[in-house]
């Protein structure tokens, strides 16, 4: 992405968010770029545009902001997350093999099954928390590792760095779903990573009003091959959502703030309350991974997990009785939302390999939003007392 000599190099995330990706401005002086609502362009003009399938001025300012805040070369802007999971998966070929973390998003783990298996894309899953399993990357010399961190929904955290490292060694790229981190709190390829992937429906619009994604990186040959999926594939956003994800990602840090103070703050009031039986949350002590989050992400963002021991229909009798916890799919946005794994973002992978990888019945996911904090404690706790 091309530099703005306007903004200072050393200028920091959140003057980036605002200031970089603001083109296509200068014939009117509007401080904000117009939607570009249009399917085809004339031949011939300045930006070199010809068709909204294959390129819009609102793609290229979102995609100049979030290669910014991303620390990429490069950023491709899709029709969604799963879009943008897509068009890497899609530059596989018969005969290639997937190394994937064993707990990830449902949707990912359905079209690894439902889709790339019928095209002889072979998958393996294991548990890379553990590093005695990272001899696999040589062993089956993959052509893709695939990771989650924090995964979805155990907030497991993986060492990005040390896993890029032995990838690397074996001729495998490394793609990082940074979705649940979000590009303030985390930089995947700072960290070693070849391809960072946002579901910018999530915290970079955080408004639940537009679906987006993107794939971010620094390696020329792969982001001509994103290039080509958006075109080829018909895998493209529509205008209006990236103007609404360019508009929510100029409030990125401040909403983060919230979100990770907020479900900081009910991880350690869960955790110490009677009768829960588990909390996870990334900056929590008690996380397994505590010292390698605190490491690798700035702060633990908004995603909460807990288990409160009751049975599955106990657990959605529960949840419906969450006021402020809107019971839906989806996350990172400015109000709070709470899922049950089993039965929703997950339903799509087979009971004994859900629970074998930890979503069990009685789990549930929190996305804690940019509410006060103690109306949203309020909420939780009058429901655990069945009122």
């Amino acid at each position: 992405m091309k530099e703005d000599p306007t903004i200072p190099a050393d200028a920091r995330f959140e003057t980036r968010a605002i200031h970089v990706g603001q083109d296509y401005r200068s014939e009117t002086g509007a401080v904000i770029p117009p939607i570009y609502m249009t399917s085809t362009f004339e031949s011939g003009n300045p930006g070199s545009f010809d068709y909204t399938r294959s390129g819009n001025p609102n793609f290229r300012n979102l995609q100049t902001t979030l290669a910014s805040l991303e620390n990429a070369k490069h950023s491709t802007v899709f029709a969604s997350g799963l879009s943008a999971i897509s068009a890497i998966l899609f530059s596989l070929k018969t005969g290639d093999t997937i190394l994937s973390e064993q707990q990830i998003y449902g949707c990912t783990y359905r079209i690894f099954e439902k889709v790339l298996k019928r095209f002889g894309v072979k998958i393996k899953y294991a548990n890379l928390t553990n590093p005695e399993n990272y001899d696999l990357i040589a062993r089956l010399k993959p052509a893709l590792v695939w990771l989650e961190s924090p995964t979805n929904p155990l907030l497991k955290i993986l060492d990005i760095k040390a896993i890029s490292e032995a990838a690397h060694k074996a001729g495998a790229v490394v793609a990082v779903d940074n979705t649940f981190a979000s590009s303030l709190l985390q930089q995947p390829l700072d960290l070693g990573a070849d391809l960072s992937l946002l579901s910018t429906t999530k915290y970079t619009n955080g408004h639940s009003d537009a679906l987006g994604g993107a794939v971010c990186t620094n390696l020329d040959e792969w982001q001509e091959k994103m290039i080509f999926a958006q075109k080829a594939i018909g895998l493209q956003p529509s205008p209006f959502d990236t103007w609404l994800t360019s508009r929510g990602a100029k409030t990125e840090a401040v909403r983060m703030e919230r979100h990770c103070s907020n479900a900081l703050e009910l991880a350690q009031r869960l955790e110490g309350r009677k009768g829960v039986k588990s909390v996870k949350y990334p900056f929590l002590k008690s996380h397994p991974q505590y010292k390698l989050a605190k490491k690798q992400m700035s702060a633990g963002g908004g995603m909460l997990l807990a288990d409160f021991g009751l049975s599955y229909a106990d657990t959605l009798a529960f949840i419906r009785r969450l006021r402020l916890f809107t019971q839906a799919e989806s996350l990172g946005g400015i109000e709070s939302l709470v899922a049950h794994p089993a039965s929703m973002t997950h339903a799509s992978i087979p009971k004994d390999a859900r629970e074998a990888a930890g979503v069990t019945d009685g789990l549930v996911r929190f996305s804690v939003g940019i509410e006060h904090v103690e109306d949203l404690w309020k909420d939780i706790d009058r429901a655990l007392k069945g009122k």
